[in-house]
């Protein structure tokens, strides 16, 4: 099975090798058939604390890290 890679914006780099990625995806109302945004925030691992606020990146889902903490930063 092929690990997932999404693309996001870092929302926040405070915790010390990890960033919180929000992820934004559109799709179409099943009935009434309008284009819908939904947003989710994923804690990503940083191991080098390399990225900031604002940055787009790409994350990729790994073994987990901590609790919440299962995806890693690629790029």
């Amino acid at each position: 099975m092929t690990k997932k890679i999404l693309k996001g914006i870092v929302k926040s780099a405070k915790n010390n090798k990890t960033i919180v990625v929000e992820v934004t995806r559109k799709f179409k109302h099943p009935f009434y058939e309008k284009v819908i945004k939904r947003s989710k925030k994923y804690h990503a691992h940083d191991e080098k604390n390399t990225f900031k606020e604002g940055q787009k990146v790409s994350i990729i889902e790994s073994k987990p890290f901590s609790k919440k903490k299962t995806w890693q930063v690629i790029e």
